[in-house]
């Protein structure tokens, strides 16, 4: 078995983080046997752009809507109906090395002081107090949690993502240069499931919330906003994905599968198929009903090959906007650019100069949707 191949400090992380080893021994298998490859991610059925009509417009200020979705946004939060997940898990390796959410982002202010306030600033407005929760890893958890006790940005949930080994393309545990095998986060599908496990969902349920908005810790631009709330209300789909118009970015997309809308990641796209022709794509920030998380949903595992310590490696990910084959979604566009940007990611530390000013003018108006 798995656990007996790795050593005993991995081994101890892999039990205490919710590692499903009989899965991933089929997994392991089957890349073994090559029924499990990269050429395997590609979703199957006719894939198809998105119509006009899978696509729906957040409300501009003066538009028709607009004040309609602020009410009912308000109202879910002032009910405590609304709960923010931040997702700030990962391998702390792409930020200089450290880990992202505690490094500064503007100003002397972190990335994670920047949400957690943002929504704290939010729920003083309305004389609420929302429901906050964070999604770490075992890479990131001690220093994160360090932080949000050192700061004093209040009492937050806690749930970890899993953990697991890195293996080599013939199924053999890949050991890094330090002797240990290398270990890794399994995607950020993880938060449906150790919602659910930690018992974070059920305290949630608890008192009283009924949708979440994830995000990642790196969009400072996915601010809790009432109107989004509002539209995510109004439309009644258990999932709402916050898609911007397409750059030159790649990645997930909404797509028509057989002609059922969902999210496809780039990978999951037939070969050959122009992304191109679909003018929006995922920004990584969703609200989910809680009916939806409680349900048992078999998210596909994909193949990801990458370069660790220059050599070739395989992951096995879960995404978990694939919850969109399950579940009907909306597929909201929100503003990619300008103040009210609700798409400003920071990758490397590089992208910071670029959205700095942003930030500042972000964080100097009056909170989202108010």
């Amino acid at each position: 078995m798995i656990l007996d191949e790795v050593d005993p400090e991995s081994r101890a992380i892999l039990e205490q983080h919710g590692f499903e080893a009989p899965v991933f021994e089929r997994l392991r298998s089957a890349l073994r046997d090559g029924s499990l490859a990269e050429r395997g991610n590609v979703v199957r059925g006719v894939v198809e752009p998105p119509r006009p009509s899978d696509l729906t417009q957040l409300p501009a200020p003066g538009e028709p809507g607009l004040e309609e979705a602020l009410a009912a946004g308000t109202e879910a939060l002032r009910d405590g109906t609304i709960a923010m997940v931040v997702l700030a898990g990962g391998m702390a390796t792409r930020f200089g090395g450290g880990v992202k959410a505690v490094a500064e982002a503007v100003d002397g202010r972190s990335f994670l002081d920047i949400k957690l306030r943002e929504t704290e600033r939010l729920g003083r407005n309305l004389g609420v107090e929302i429901p906050v929760a964070l999604m770490t890893s075992f890479a990131t958890d001690a220093v994160v949690r360090e932080h949000v006790s050192e700061r004093g940005l209040g009492r937050p949930l806690w749930f970890c993502q899993s953990a697991a080994p890195r293996l080599r393309p013939d199924g053999s545990v890949f050991v890094g240069a330090d002797g240990k095998a290398s270990l890794y986060g399994p995607g950020h599908g993880d938060v449906l499931f150790a919602l659910r496990t930690s018992g974070t969902l059920a305290e949630l349920e608890r008192r009283g919330v009924r949708s979440i908005v994830v995000s990642n810790v790196d969009n400072l631009g996915a601010r809790l906003d009432p109107v989004v709330v509002g539209m995510h209300v109004l439309a009644g789909t258990p999932l709402t994905v916050e898609v911007v118009a397409k750059g030159n970015d790649t990645g997930g997309a909404p797509a028509r599968v057989d002609g059922r809308p969902q999210l496809l990641e780039a990978m999951r796209f037939p070969h050959g198929f122009d992304q191109s022709r679909i003018p929006v794509f995922n920004t990584n920030t969703s609200l989910i009903g809680v009916e939806a998380l409680s349900g048992s949903v078999d998210l596909t595992w994909l193949v990801v090959e990458k370069s660790v310590e220059d050599q070739r490696v395989v992951q096995f990910e879960r995404l978990y906007h694939e919850l969109s084959a399950w579940v009907p979604t909306t597929f909201l566009v929100v503003p990619r650019h300008g103040a009210t940007s609700r798409f400003l990611p920071v990758k490397e530390p590089a992208d910071l100069a670029g959205v700095q000013p942003l930030l500042r003018k972000m964080l100097a108006s009056p909170p989202a949707g108010l």
